[in-house]
């Protein structure tokens, strides 16, 4: 497993000065991702100061309000900040998720929590959330709502949001974080910190332990 021990605070300031534009075409930076001592990325940044679960509540497919904290309470959960417009790393990030998680035993999927929150809430309704996400795995929790409120929760997490707006092509894109936290059902602390490069393979490896609150 390609992983780092590093601090919530550090990374907390290094992310939110790095952003990602999906399918933009753009040159911008890359998300922040922990980096060994030969040079190489690693695909998972292992946390000893967990960052503390969201306050957010917004609201589910179902148009029905989520309360993250209430509703992950003792749950393991994988956070993940994006939106359905985006054609590549969002679909791939959530794929390689579901993939992974169909590995595990059915009482085990059925414990994960996995919460996609749309970073551009203008397009990403309730029921145009709920269509994206059964064609990946209708399991995941999808939320939408304020724009202001959930660039907030993002950044208490070192995942940093802009507006959507217009590329130099005149497509609406969002840029933002790709990091996947993943929350312990021990503590509801994000001790775990994936960056867009983590694989299927890596996700099948963790999540076993994720489930039970351990460190992969």
């Amino acid at each position: 497993m390609r992983k780092k021990t590093y601090a919530a605070a550090a990374l907390l300031a290094a992310a939110t000065l790095t952003l990602s534009a999906c399918g933009s075409g753009d040159s911008g930076s890359s998300p922040v991702a922990a980096v060994s001592a030969d040079g190489s990325q690693q695909a998972v940044t292992v946390l000893d100061q967990p960052f503390t679960k969201p306050n957010l509540v917004l609201t589910d497919t179902q148009g029905k309000p989520y309360d993250l904290r209430k509703e992950t309470d003792g749950h393991p959960t994988l956070l993940y900040f994006g939106y359905t417009h985006c054609p590549d790393v969002c679909p791939l990030t959530m794929s390689n998720i579901a993939v992974a998680k169909k590995q595990l035993p059915t009482s085990e999927q059925d414990e994960l929590r996995v919460v996609f929150v749309t970073t551009d809430p203008d397009r990403d309704t309730p029921a145009a959330l709920g269509t994206w996400l059964k064609g990946i795995d209708p399991q995941v929790v999808g939320l939408t709502g304020d724009f202001t409120t959930i660039q907030t929760a993002a950044r208490t997490l070192g995942i940093s949001i802009e507006p959507p707006h217009k590329d130099k092509n005149g497509k609406l894109v969002s840029t933002h974080g790709t990091q996947v936290i993943a929350f312990s059902p021990k503590t509801d602390g994000g001790y775990l910190l994936y960056g867009e490069d983590a694989t299927v393979d890596d996700y099948t490896k963790d999540l076993p332990e994720i489930v039970k609150g351990q460190k992969p």
